[in-house]
C-alpha cells in the first residue's frame, strides 16, 4: 500500500489525479490511498509522516507549495515529493528541496504515470544488505546503502562511506563481482560507484557527494545507460 497526499486547489486536477491514481492502480495492482487537501498550510499544520508521496502543486494562495515543501523536510527527509505545475522554471526550483520531479499542467496521463512508478520504486526500498570488510582495526559489516563508492588502490581498496573511510586488502574485480545487481557501476578501473549517490554526470565525471569521479571513455557509455535505468526506476 502506498499513502500519497494530493496538494491542490483546483477542482479540476484534483479530480484528474484521483482519476489518474486509481487508473495506475487498476493497470499495476498496486494499492494506493490518497488524501485530498486544498492548500499547503491544511497538510503542513498536521503533517506527521503519513503519506509516502506528496503531490505537491506549487500556486496556492494561502501557503505556496515551495514553502510547504520547505516546512515539511524540516520534519522529514523521506518523503517523495512531486510538484504539480504550469510553470517549469518553478519546478525546477524543487530540487533544492529534494523533490523528485515534477509534473507539468495539463497533466498527461502517460508523463504522470512514469513520474509515479519512479516515486513509487523510490518508495518501496528493498531490505538492508550488508557486506563484511576485514582490516587491522577488525572486521565491519557495511549497509551497500551506506557506501559511496570503493577506490582501487594498488593492492588495497577504499570504502568511502557515510560513516568514513575504511581501508582494506582487495581488488575491485572481486569486490564487483560481489556487488553486481546492486547499483554498483564501474566509472573506471580505479573505481566502483554507487549509483544511489551520484548526484549528476557532468563533463565525463560523476558527481558523488560534491567529489568528482572520472568516467573512462570506454565504460562512459554504460556507465550513463545504467545510471538513468536506475534513476527511471
Amino acid at each position: 500500500m502506498v499513502r500519497i497526499a494530493i496538494v491542490e486547489d483546483d477542482e479540476f486536477y484534483v479530480k484528474q489525479l484521483v482519476e489518474y491514481l486509481e487508473r495506475y492502480e487498476q493497470e499495476t495492482g498496486i494499492e494506493i490511498i490518497a488524501d485530498v487537501f486544498t492548500d499547503g498550510a491544511m497538510l503542513v499544520d498536521r503533517y506527521n509522516k503519513d503519506y509516502s508521496i506528496i503531490l505537491l502543486d506549487i500556486e496556492m494562495p494561502i501557503l505556496d507549495g515551495m514553502t510547504a515543501a520547505e516546512e515539511i523536510r524540516k520534519v522529514d527527509e523521506e518523503v517523495v515529493i512531486i510538484f504539480i505545475t504550469n510553470m517549469a522554471q518553478y519546478a525546477i526550483k524543487g530540487y533544492s528541496v529534494g523533490a523528485l520531479d515534477y509534473v507539468l499542467k495539463p497533466i498527461a496521463y502517460f508523463a504522470f504515470s512514469q513520474c509515479l512508478q519512479k516515486a513509487i520504486a523510490r518508495v518501496r526500498k528493498p531490505p538492508e544488505q550488508h557486506i563484511t570488510i576485514s582490516s587491522r582495526a577488525g572486521i565491519r559489516k557495511l549497509n551497500i546503502v551506506d557506501i559511496y563508492y570503493i577506490e582501487s588502490q594498488g593492492n588495497s581498496l577504499l570504502y568511502h562511506t557515510s560513516s568514513g573511510e575504511y581501508k582494506v586488502t582487495g581488488t575491485l574485480k572481486n569486490v564487483e563481482e560481489s556487488l553486481k545487481d546492486k547499483y554498483f557501476e564501474r566509472g573506471n578501473s580505479g573505481y566502483l560507484i554507487n549509483l544511489r549517490h551520484v548526484d549528476a554526470i557532468v563533463n565525463g565525471f560523476a558527481i558523488v557527494k560534491g567529489v568528482k569521479l572520472a568516467l573512462s571513455r570506454s565504460r562512459r557509455g554504460s556507465f550513463m545507460k545504467a545510471f538513468t535505468s536506475f534513476i527511471e526506476g
